[in-house]
């Protein structure tokens, strides 16, 4: 039976109590006594000393994190004859490039390893030399969970309870690596969906999709509340706190995130969970953390139990970040350890000891998991992709609201490298790109596409391809994105006009908004002038005769040659339920076979 919290601290005390007055009472019979104590001391304090190091280097890189998503946000201003796009060369793509799984993700779906993403070896080295350090020093995924769990105590969270809580189950932990193999072969297979669970993007989703927008509506409430009050104290609070928000932490603009609830729910889903099991996430679900655990089997630096001192008081389990099983009696597990180094500072007997080239007699370093769990694991990923390939919503049949930004490859080859993280939509500044809910079919989840009727792709703007940290937005489309120097611009659809639901068209009333806001040069809207008649008196009690004139309307059409599928157009269309003109992905150059009259002899 374990001992409670308290007989196993009164112990401690106790224990504690006598090794100190031993040592003073001896002090004059064996002057050595001093220096030992001496040392004892001094080890304590190192301890300490390292743990405020890593607790100092959570801190540095959680807000390092946060400063780069408000940073991911463009708050200047566009000019449409620039010669050159804008540029952010500081964004949160930056975690992305030193993450590890989603380099492997797109190197084993494309067999190449995109330029920056060469980042990821200073982690791999890191993991290779001290083991899991990234999970418990780095990851502000990690760092969320391991304080969410300090301040979400359950009835799990103290005592006797907590310390079962954090015992190694090897049932929960075994997950993270089926999560693991499934997106590697599903990767094989030739698509980077494994990027849904992938910590950095799962944390950049849901800060930047949905928490951060529900907290720019709940600001902007509190100013519109505090500016009508008709009080100077609250209307100069209000403006401050607008003004501070809207200048470091989002843009001016309300943006809403088609779906956006959906990853709210999920996120704050997986949060909550840290009430239930102490870092959920990191223990259960994480493939990071399983691809970690895997490399640090063959770490240089980890524990080494001195077995004849342990009291078994399970103190060293009371505080464990990764469960795993630092406590005597068991081996400890070298893959779920996040290196807290909480066990070591926990432990009264000083019988935890963490250095490097330890023995490994107490030690197991391979991942406990079920060989044919795992091998059907694999083999789900593999399976999965051709499965959702042929179910219509994926290749010769095209989805007409499957818009992606401009500079996106080939649709597969879009599929095999965008490990949907978000940030390209977090940069867009006319809130132009969302998560892909059910567009593409299951594969594309989460993927993005642009949504003119929410906003429209801006004519000198690349950010999307800047922020991308796979290449799945290609980069060198900046130029043609722009049109200047003479290059073809690239294009991304077509819009195409509803005649009946056009006011010109359909009703006879003057209106030429969309060919005023084409960005094109020249315009890919233009306009025929006709008279038509009109009835301008429509008799109401079934009798008379209604009067008919003559008025000069401007149509609208539109020349596919020279529309890039900006959205503009359907941005502003008056008629707001459902736009007169509308985007439509055909045509897009991407394609060679999504286009509206083909040339020549198609491939097949």
């Amino acid at each position: 039976m374990e001992p409670s919290s308290n007989s196993a601290a009164e112990s401690k005390s106790v224990n504690t109590t006598e090794s100190i007055s031993e040592i003073t009472e001896k002090i004059v019979e064996n002057p050595n006594k001093k220096t030992c104590a001496q040392k004892a001391s001094n080890e304590s304090n190192n301890i300490s000393r390292f743990r405020w190091a890593r607790r100092v280097s959570q801190g540095v890189f959680l807000a390092l994190f946060f400063v780069l998503l408000c940073r991911t946000t463009f708050r200047g201003s566009f000019s449409a004859n620039a010669d050159s796009p804008p540029t952010d060369p500081l964004a949160v793509d930056a975690f992305l490039h030193i993450d590890p799984y989603a380099t492997l993700l797109t190197f084993l779906s494309t067999w190449t390893v995109y330029r920056a993403s060469a980042a990821s070896l200073i982690v791999i080295v890191l993991t290779v030399v001290f083991g899991r350090i990234f999970c418990g020093w780095i990851c502000p995924m990690g760092t969320i969970n391991h304080i969410l769990g300090w301040m979400l105590p359950s009835r799990k969270g103290k005592g006797a309870r907590r310390i079962a809580a954090n015992r190694t189950s090897a049932k929960r932990q075994r997950v993270k690596y089926y999560i693991l193999f499934a997106s590697l072969a599903a990767a094989l297979a030739g698509s980077a969906i494994g990027g849904l669970f992938d910590p950095i993007s799962l944390l950049i989703r849901g800060m930047g999709l949905s928490v951060m927008p529900s907290g720019q509506y709940v600001v902007g409430r509190f100013y519109d509340r505090t500016a009508h009050s008709g009080v100077g104290v609250f209307e100069l609070i209000g403006d401050g706190v607008n003004y501070v928000f809207s200048h470091t932490v989002w843009q001016a603009q309300q943006f809403h995130y088609h779906g956006g609830w959906i990853i709210g729910i999920l996120f704050i889903a997986v949060l909550f969970m840290n009430r239930i099991i102490p870092r959920f996430w990191c223990r259960v679900l994480c493939p990071l953390g399983a691809l970690l655990g895997i490399l640090s089997r063959f770490s240089l630096f980890g524990l080494q139990k001195r077995e004849h001192k342990c009291t078994n008081c399970n103190l060293c389990l009371l505080h464990c970040q990764g469960a795993d099983s630092p406590q005597g009696g068991v081996k400890w597990r070298q893959d779920e350890c996040h290196m807290c180094l909480n066990c070591e500072s926990g432990c009264p007997e000083k019988a935890l000891k963490m250095r490097f080239l330890p023995s490994r007699s107490q030690t197991e370093t391979k991942p406990d998991i079920e060989r044919r769990t795992a091998v059907a694991a694999t083999a789900a990923g593999l399976v999965a992709i051709p499965v959702l390939r042929t179910t219509g919503a994926f290749g010769p049949n095209f989805d007409a609201d499957r818009i992606r930004p401009p500079g996106s490859i080939e649709e597969r080859d879009f599929l095999e490298r965008c490990i949907r993280c978000g940030a390209c939509m977090k940069v867009c500044p006319n809130n132009a790109l969302h998560p892909a809910m059910g567009v593409g079919g299951i594969e594309a989840l989460w993927t993005p596409i642009v949504i003119p009727r929410i906003g429209y792709c801006e004519q000198s703007c690349v950010l999307c391809a800047q922020v991308c940290p796979t290449g799945a937005i290609n980069r060198s489309a900046d130029i043609e994105k722009t049109g200047v120097k003479a290059v073809t611009p690239v294009k991304i659809g077509t819009a195409f006009y509803n005649h009946g639901r056009c006011l010109p068209w359909a009703m006879q009333i003057p209106c030429i908004v969309c060919e005023e806001f084409c960005p094109t040069s020249p315009k890919a809207i233009w306009v025929e002038e006709v008279e038509v008649i009109k009835r301008d008196v429509t008799p109401t009690d079934g009798g008379g005769t209604p009067s008919w004139s003559t008025v000069k309307l401007q149509r609208p059409h539109v020349d596919p040659s020279l529309c890039v599928g900006c959205g503009a157009c359907e941005k502003v269309c008056p008629v707001v339920d459902e736009p007169a003109i509308r985007v439509s992905s055909v045509g897009e150059n991407r394609s060679k076979t999504n286009v509206i009259l083909l040339r020549g002899k198609p491939n097949h």
